[in-house]
C-alpha cells in the first residue's frame, strides 16, 4: 500500500537549481514508487520580478545582485553544468536572464490542462539547454505546444492579462509562509525541504514524512 503525498514545488524558470532539484526529485520518486505516490503542482516564484522584458546580461547582473567574481561565477557554472550532469539534465550556453512572468501565467494555466509537469521541463529546457528566453511568446507557444498544450489558447492568454491575478496571489502566499529562495519543496503543505538536494536526500526525507504519517 502506497503513501499518498501532495508536493508543492515553487520555483522559478530562470532559477538553475530549480532545474537540478526537479530532476533530482523526480528520481527520488522514482526510487520510491512502490512506497509513496505523489501528486505534484508547481508554485510560482519570481527571483527578478522588477527585470524588463529584453533581459539583462547574466554575468552583469549576477555581479550586481551577488557581488560575484568572474572566478566565482565560473566556478558557479561548472558546479551546476556538474550537478545536472548527474541528475540528467544539460545545462548549455545562456548568455542573459529575463523575466518570467508570462512562463508563470502559462504554467497556471497548464496545471488546469493536465501538463503542467511537461511545460516546466520544456521551459528549463529551453532556457537552460538552448538559452532561450522564456519570456519571449514565441518560445511559449513552441513550449506549450510541444507538450500538447493547444497553441492558439496558449497565444489567447498571453496577449491577455489572463491568470496574471492568480499568479501574484500565489507568489504573495509563498511569500508571506516564508519562501524567499527556490526551489522550495512543501510535503503535505507541512513540510519543507529547501535547495537544490540530491536525490538520495529529497529520497530519505519523503520515507521519514511517510514514516510519521
Amino acid at each position: 500500500m502506497t503513501t499518498p503525498m501532495k508536493i508543492d514545488f515553487v520555483s522559478d524558470i530562470s532559477c538553475p537549481w530549480c532545474a537540478i532539484g526537479l530532476h533530482a526529485l523526480e528520481r527520488a520518486l522514482d526510487e520510491v514508487a512502490g512506497e509513496i505516490s505523489a501528486e505534484l503542482h508547481f508554485q510560482p516564484f519570481e527571483l527578478n520580478p522588477q527585470m524588463p522584458a529584453e533581459g539583462q546580461d547574466i554575468d552583469e547582473h549576477i555581479a550586481q545582485k551577488y557581488g560575484s567574481t568572474p572566478e566565482q561565477m565560473a566556478q558557479s557554472r561548472e558546479m551546476i553544468r556538474r550537478r545536472g550532469e548527474e541528475v540528467g539534465f544539460v545545462f548549455g550556453q545562456r548568455n542573459r536572464i529575463y523575466n518570467t512572468f508570462d512562463a508563470h501565467r502559462l504554467l497556471h494555466w497548464a496545471e488546469q490542462e493536465g501538463h503542467q509537469r511537461e511545460l516546466e521541463h520544456a521551459l528549463f529546457e529551453a532556457y537552460f539547454t538552448r538559452g532561450e528566453n522564456p519570456g519571449d511568446h514565441g518560445v511559449l507557444l513552441t513550449a506549450a505546444e510541444a507538450v500538447g498544450l493547444d497553441r492558439s489558447r496558449a497565444a489567447a492568454i498571453l496577449v491577455s492579462n489572463e491568470y496574471g491575478q492568480e499568479v501574484r496571489e500565489r507568489e504573495r502566499f509563498y511569500l508571506d509562509a516564508g519562501i524567499h529562495s527556490v526551489p522550495s519543496v512543501i510535503i503535505n503543505d507541512r513540510h519543507l525541504i529547501q535547495g537544490g538536494q540530491p536525490a538520495q536526500v529529497f529520497a530519505q526525507a519523503l520515507r521519514q514524512i511517510a514514516a510519521g504519517l
